[in-house]
């Protein structure tokens, strides 16, 4: 029989408004404070919202044009850099008492702890090691945690999400036994985690709304509805998850692929769009150079303004498997042409690169110039090695200065915020 486990999902709480409050010493639960960048304008997102505004009835990841008129507050800009810094300083706090291959970091602002083995070595129970390192975090990093314990990683990631938000330590606990006493009902059922709202929806056409009408769904129906994520959803339903720790570190995707995307600051006409794609696609030809691989096919997905139309998109296949800037940007001339609507102002762009394949795969056909094939390569990697070295913005093309293009400015960004 294998041993009961023992997991922690620990969650930074509002973790970068509270590292803006952390960084102004002042408190999270009593400061009003949004991340935000104002120079987007009154309709900029609020990254974070500050613990405090969120008893006002502030939702999160709001637009500041949404926060009542009668709360006053502070704005602090996104600073990625500072983010990252204070989350690495987290990781750094749990590893001075846990194994790094027992933790396994979900987001910049949340991880998976398996403490089965530790609980023994420090003598405590699994609440009192819980509150031992959100304590932790609080006392040298002055950022306020939640978290959640379970029995195996969807529990304590369901602890976290719905249990511990109340709970007056801001500790949730569940056995599967407890998930069907407490939570087999809870509604809605997104709070649970993987369960969207498409999924919520097909469910309703089955009268189901719950995670116990779930468990009790015929199987042929739940994988008629689903198919093969009917036994993912039905085994969360009964509070089972089988993957460990371990197995997702091992984990190796089957398929592989590049891609990037980005919301323009303002609506683009197709020929400024046209400009920014080719950026995308440049920075993917660079990334597949650093990695040592190569494609076999380029997309593109394009979103309009306001959603006036829905978003358009495809991929085509190249002739030969390669990253070669000058291939690639043919395809995406095509596919710009072919894809799309010409008409209508554009707001988001997407590009992907798939089939991945190792460098040593590249091949050509009989008429390629493979002396010019060569001077582009070594251009490039001298490229990349300059970059690498000084920076992204150590050296950029004339297509960088066009009006409308936008590699510069993001290059300083982290995540498309702020990289300060």
């Amino acid at each position: 029989m294998s041993k009961r486990r023992t997991y922690f999902c620990i969650d930074m709480k509002c973790f970068f408004a509270s590292v803006e409050c952390a960084e102004r010493g002042l408190n999270p639960f009593e400061t009003n404070l949004v991340v935000a960048d104002e120079s987007r304008g009154t309709n900029a997102l609020c990254l974070a919202i500050s613990p405090k505004m969120k008893t006002l009835g502030v939702k999160n990841r709001c637009r500041m044009s949404e926060i009542p008129k009668n709360i006053r507050f502070l704005v602090a800009k996104p600073r990625m850099k500072k983010y990252i810094e204070y989350a690495a300083d987290i990781y750094d706090i749990y590893l001075d008492y846990i194994d790094p291959n027992d933790i396994h970091v979900y987001s910049i602002d949340e991880a998976f702890l398996d403490v089965t083995d530790y609980l023994s070595l420090y003598n405590m129970d699994a609440r009192t090691f819980a509150k031992f390192l959100i304590n932790q975090i609080a006392e040298r990093k002055y950022i306020p945690a939640a978290a959640g314990i379970g029995t195996n990683l969807y529990l304590a990631k369901v602890a976290l999400d719905i249990t511990a938000k109340h709970t007056k330590d801001h500790i949730g606990f569940l056995t599967e036994k407890l998930y069907k006493e407490t939570l087999w009902h809870h509604k809605p059922i997104t709070d649970f985690w993987q369960v969207a709202n498409g999924t919520a929806r097909r469910l309703e056409r089955y009268g189901v709304y719950d995670m116990a009408g779930v468990a009790n769904m015929p199987e042929e129906t739940l994988y008629k509805a689903f198919g093969v994520n009917a036994e993912l959803l039905r085994d969360h339903s009964l509070g089972r998850e089988s993957c460990l720790i371990s197995d997702i570190k091992a984990y190796k995707p089957k398929s592989k692929s590049i891609s990037s995307s980005q919301i323009l600051f303002e609506d683009y006409s197709y020929d400024k769009a046209l400009i920014v794609m080719y950026e995308m696609a440049l920075a993917g030809c660079q990334e597949m150079m650093r990695r040592k691989v190569i494609c076999n096919s380029v997309g593109l997905c394009v979103g309009y303004s306001k959603d006036v139309i829905a978003s358009t998109g495809g991929h085509l296949r190249l002739p030969y498997a390669t990253n070669l800037y000058s291939n690639i940007k043919e395809l995406v001339d095509l596919l710009f042409e072919k894809y799309v609507v010409g008409d209508v102002p554009i707001r988001r762009l997407g590009i992907s690169f798939g089939g991945i394949a190792d460098e040593g795969c590249e091949g050509y056909d009989l008429f390629t110039d493979f002396e010019k094939v060569e001077r582009e390569k070594k251009l490039e990697h001298t490229v990349l090695g300059i970059k690498d070295r000084f920076g992204k913005n150590a050296m950029f093309r004339g297509l960088d200065l066009s009006e409308g293009a936008t590699a510069i400015a993001r290059n300083k960004m982290i995540g498309g915020h702020n990289g300060e």
